[in-house]
This record gives structure tokens, C-alpha cells and sequence, in this order.
């Protein structure tokens, strides 16, 4: 019989083995999209992961046969848990191969060491925060993946079923075809947003969002993103290591603002050329050329597909055409730079009002993701 053993990560190798175990099980897997090796490490290190401050986090790894056969980690957030009054334990980079024992045994230990910490459900894939990777994969199990969003193989869902888990929420991306002419609704709804409201779109420098509007943009986002499911507020720490690693990198073009009159912030897109291809080429890893292959995606030889990250609104401001006026800048933008297809990160299902924005555009409804939770 074979022998499954589940370890706290606490040694320099069990760390290793976290962080490398899904080269392995993905490999030849060409939707996989892996993440920045890095990045995983300094998930788990409070000197570089602001989210410390207020989120507890423990990695496990699974050991079947003296072989790693599965990862997870155990987050209490305990800045959301106090906003929505839960006592979740969440899970994420939940990954394991096909074997039941491996994926309930991984899912044990998270359940108790969070019963240790007095949570009574768990709820997952999820992250620190809701800019974190979260859900997991249903559907379309043949499409690439992307770097803001978890792979996972078709026999995940079915062992979350069998283990008695229930679905929490789902979210859904939207893929659409670049079109060649901004379509004219946007045209109109974009203005009379900017005539009735004042409102002008502005491209930022590096040293403008270095120099504080950086965190304007995120201040924003806290503010329009609170109602979300599961949503806690990044603190300025965090806000300030968000500043400093992404949104400088990202090309200006892609990444209008908007603002009044008066120049306060009311909209911000995220945009950016897609790199999952730049990814997968690199292994997650800068050196020693995985450098080049992302910044040959950013810079010079970019994909077909633009990630349309993120669009926030100032709550006063929402459905008042404000998105409008984003495609409107951005469309004739998309086509400047020959990207023929746009696909968005998550959208929770039943934020109605965010999807049918879409609907000028004739949207696709692609890799539907799910949150599950199970009372512990």
C-alpha cells in the first residue's frame, strides 16, 4: 500500500519542493502557464510579502512514496474575515496528481490547521488578496492559460466533488475579437460621459505613478473593488510593493486613467500584452535568459492577445459610461499594436453589470472558474 505523508514546509528543501512540483506534474502541458518562481517565494516571506501583516500562511507538500505528489497552502486572512464577518481558512496553489489520498490528505492538513486557528469553513482557490490568483478551473481545460490566473488539469474539479466540497462562487473571462472600428455606441456613450461628466483620459509617466499617483490608482481600486466576494482592502504597504514591482513595467499606453475636471481619478485600466507564451519559454525563471523571452513579449515581438487585467471606477461614477470612454481610447490602441484578440481576467458570474458591458462586442464566456468551501 502506498505511503502518503503531508509535511509542513519548514526546510529549505521542503520549500524547493513546493515551488518546483508543478514543472513536473505540468510538463508537456502546453495550456500551463507557470508562475514566476520568485514571486511563490516571496508569497511565504514576511519581509517582502506586505499581506503578513494582517494574513497568516502556511505551505504543505505531499509526499507519496518519498516522491512529491502534491502542494497547498493554508492563508487566514484575518482583515477579511473581520470585513465580512467569516471564519474562513482559505487554501491556494493547490496542486496534486491524480490520486484522491493526495488531494484529500493535502485538503486535511489545511482543514486542520485551520481549525488550530478557530475557522470554521474552507473556502478556495484563493489567495491573500482579490488581485491574487483565484478559482479553479471548470471548463476549458484545452485553452493557455494566462499569468494572473491558475491552470489546473480536468480531474481537479471532479476530486473536489467527491470530496464533498460545493461551489461558492464562480467567476467567468470574456474573450472578444479586437474590432478593426471602435464600435459606435461606444463612441457615443463614451462622449457624452466626457461632456456631461468633464471627463478626459490621461497616459501617466513612470515618475508621475512613482512620485505618488501609483497610489492614487490603488486607493481606487480598494475603493471600487470592497463589495467584491472576499475583497480586503490593501494596506500601504502593500500598495507601495505593488507600485514598485507591476505597474511601472506595464507600457503606459496600455494603461489609461481618467479624470475630472478638477484631475481627480475616477477610472483606471489595466492593460498589457499577454506573456504566457513569453512564460512558458522562460520556466518561470529570469535567469539566466528568462528576462529575455518576457521582455521580447513586452517590448518587441508582442502576442496576439491583449490581458485586459483590470478596469476600475469611482463608485459615484459607475454606470455612467465611464468604461465607455476606456474602449473608446483603448480600442484604436489594441489595433496600433496588432493585437487581434482581447480577453479579461475574472469576472464574478453574477456581477451583471460588468459583463454586459461586453455585449457591443459579441463576448465569448471562457475558463469558468470556481470557489469551493466545506464546513470544518
Amino acid at each position: 500500500m502506498s505511503s502518503i505523508i503531508v509535511k509542513k514546509v519548514s526546510t529549505k528543501q521542503e520549500m524547493n519542493d513546493f515551488v518546483k512540483f508543478p514543472e513536473t506534474l505540468y510538463a508537456g502541458c502546453a495550456e500551463y502557464v507557470p508562475d514566476m518562481e520568485t514571486e511563490i517565494r516571496e508569497t511565504f516571506d514576511p519581509a517582502k510579502n506586505a499581506g503578513l501583516e494582517f494574513s497568516t500562511i502556511q505551505a504543505f507538500v505531499a509526499y507519496k512514496d518519498g516522491q512529491v505528489a502534491g502542494r497547498i497552502a493554508g492563508i487566514v486572512n484575518r482583515r477579511a474575515n473581520e470585513t465580512w464577518n467569516t471564519k474562513n481558512v482559505r487554501f491556494g496553489f493547490f496542486e496534486f496528481i491524480d490520486d484522491l489520498q493526495v488531494s484529500s490528505a493535502l485538503l486535511d492538513a489545511v482543514v486542520a490547521w485551520g481549525k488550530e486557528q478557530g475557522m470554521e469553513q474552507i473556502i478556495g482557490p484563493m489567495g491573500i488578496t482579490d488581485f491574487d490568483k483565484e478559482g479553479m478551473l471548470v471548463e476549458d481545460f484545452d485553452k493557455i492559460s494566462s499569468i494572473s490566473t491558475y491552470y489546473n488539469y480536468a480531474y481537479y474539479p471532479q476530486h473536489m466533488e467527491k470530496l464533498g466540497y460545493e461551489k461558492e462562487v464562480d467567476w467567468v473571462q470574456i474573450r472578444v475579437a479586437v474590432p478593426e472600428q471602435t464600435p459606435p455606441r461606444y463612441v457615443r456613450v463614451s462622449k457624452l460621459a466626457k461632456d456631461m461628466l468633464g471627463l478626459h483620459v490621461r497616459i501617466l509617466t513612470d515618475k508621475e505613478i512613482k512620485d505618488g499617483y501609483g497610489r492614487r490608482i490603488f486607493n481606487l481600486l480598494n475603493e471600487a473593488y470592497s463589495p467584491l466576494f472576499g475583497f480586503s482592502a490593501l494596506s500601504a504597504k502593500q500598495i507601495d510593493a505593488c507600485v514598485d514591482k507591476y505597474i511601472t513595467v506595464v507600457d503606459k499606453k496600455l494603461m489609461p486613467v481618467i479624470e475630472n475636471e478638477k484631475g481627480e481619478l475616477i477610472g483606471t485600466a489595466v492593460t498589457m500584452s499577454s506573456i504566457s507564451h513569453a512564460m512558458q519559454k522562460s520556466k518561470g525563471r529570469l535567469f539566466p535568459f528568462g528576462w529575455f523571452h518576457l521582455l521580447h513579449a513586452l517590448k518587441w515581438k508582442r502576442e496576439d492577445t491583449v490581458e485586459m487585467l483590470l478596469i476600475a471606477v469611482r463608485p459615484d461614477c459607475q454606470g455612467m459610461g465611464v468604461n465607455a470612454i476606456f474602449f473608446d481610447h483603448l480600442i484604436p490602441v489594441y489595433n496600433q499594436y496588432k493585437f487581434k484578440w482581447a480577453e479579461t481576467g475574472p469576472q464574478l458570474e453574477d456581477n451583471v453589470r460588468e459583463l454586459s458591458q461586453w455585449k457591443v462586442l459579441n463576448p465569448t464566456f471562457v475558463k469558468r472558474r470556481r470557489c469551493y468551501k466545506k464546513k470544518i
